[in-house]
């Protein structure tokens, strides 16, 4: 298992028991409750709408 660095992103969601996080690679982590993290986006991803 890789071993990650997280820091807070500070929501009111929080307030609800809903924490989001970065990872040492600015991707986006989710925490609810008393759960796992959960990967919500990956940053490298680019999408070209025109």
């Amino acid at each position: 298992m890789p071993n990650y660095h997280f820091r807070e992103v500070w929501t009111p969601l929080r307030w609800f028991q809903i924490r989001f996080y970065r990872d040492d690679a600015d991707r986006l982590w989710m925490k609810k409750g008393k759960q796992r993290r959960r990967l919500v986006r990956k940053q490298g991803i680019e999408t070209n709408e025109t």
